[in-house]
């Protein structure tokens, strides 16, 4: 579907001037060489918008496509003040895009999809329904997902060793489709592949969530972005979630319990050393392999209480130098001891 030509100076003009009432829910529509998609895309999806009585922005993140999809998405921010764009100059990737819907994005409450049209329009007005019940995160569970076996399997299997190491019970992390309360993620900084971690992110701040089911769709134009390589990329990247998660402010307690565990079994191979000298056939301790083998363990736990206090070190270092606490609070409720009136205070 063609438009007027894309004019740069026009769009920036237009971007210039936002939306007089500043908006309180911003959907943003991450991109990535899906020309054919964004018309027929933008199109339902202002359907549902007008249909919602609060004041919108569309943000839509280009990241770097090379197919014409920045020109068309330039098209419709200069035709309509509810639209912006936020265009890379290269592909960062996926974590990347959700990272700078987050940073640009003017609303309380942000609610991300895919410009594949495989997310449907139509779920927002649910997910909306789950935030004003309260919850901070309401994520999306592609139950029915139309995808080839050979992603469906793979995504299963991550999805539920996520939802075990993180203690987060989602069924569908890699689902687009979600919404968030910004105050629950204002303070996210995401790297490598955890855009799927924001919920665990949120519940370490203590966020309700929740999850629904939402429509999947077949692809109809274009080319899955998805590769096998990405599946043992968030794998590693749970590693690092699990111990930001659980020991970021006593990462000694993780290597120390790692060296405990190093001593412990060094102490058991040494025992057997001595047995072996003791009792008959009498192996001779400088012929026993399991001594060097229990002493190299001894030097590796020593090792890893060594990493643990430097951990330590720069984690103290990390708060103590930025002002930054080790807690965060949701609201502050007080009695006003002038007016006797009960005030509460959200958090930061």
């Amino acid at each position: 579907m063609k438009g007027p030509p894309y004019n740069p100076d026009e769009m920036a003009t237009s971007t210039r001037h936002p939306v007089a009432v500043a908006p309180r829910l911003s959907v943003i529509v991450l991109v990535y060489n899906e020309v054919e998609s964004i018309a027929p895309l933008h199109e339902e999806l202002m359907g549902v918008l007008k249909a919602i009585d609060i004041p919108y922005e569309v943000l839509y993140v280009d990241d770097g496509s090379r197919d014409g999809s920045t020109e068309q998405l330039g098209q419709l921010a200069s035709r309509d003040r509810h639209v912006r764009v936020v265009s890379f100059r290269r592909n960062f990737g996926q974590t990347a895009a959700v990272q700078a819907g987050i940073d640009h994005s003017r609303g309380d409450i942000l609610i991300f999809m895919d410009g594949d049209l495989q997310n449907d329009p139509h779920d927002i007005p649910r997910l909306l329904e789950k935030i004003d019940e309260g919850y901070d995160v309401v994520s999306g569970w592609r139950k029915d997902r139309q995808d080839d076996f050979t992603r469906v399997l793979p995504s299963r299997i991550a999805n539920w060793i996520i939802a075990r190491v993180t203690a987060v019970p989602l069924h569908d992390f890699g689902c687009t489709l979600k919404a968030y309360q910004r105050e629950a993620i204002q303070d996210v900084k995401l790297y490598g592949e955890m855009h799927r971690f924001i919920p665990v992110y949120a519940s370490w701040v203590g966020a309700r969530i929740t999850e629904i089911t939402v429509h999947h769709r077949h692809r109809t134009f274009g080319k899955s972005k998805y590769s096998l390589a990405r599946t043992s990329r968030v794998m590693l990247d749970l590693i690092t979630v699990k111990l930001l998660g659980s020991y970021s402010t006593k990462p000694i307690y993780f290597f120390g319990f790692a060296a405990f565990g190093l001593w412990a079994i060094a102490f058991v191979f040494a025992a057997i050393v001595v047995l072996q000298k003791l009792l008959p056939p009498h192996i001779y301790v400088h012929q026993n392999p399991l001594l060097l083998l229990s002493v190299f363990l001894a030097i590796v736990g020593v090792q890893f209480i060594l990493m643990g206090l430097l951990a330590e070190l720069s984690i103290r270092t990390y708060h103590e130098s930025q002002a930054k606490t080790t807690y965060v609070v949701r609201e502050i409720i007080e009695r006003s001891p002038r007016r006797g009136e009960i005030s509460v205070h959200r958090g930061s």
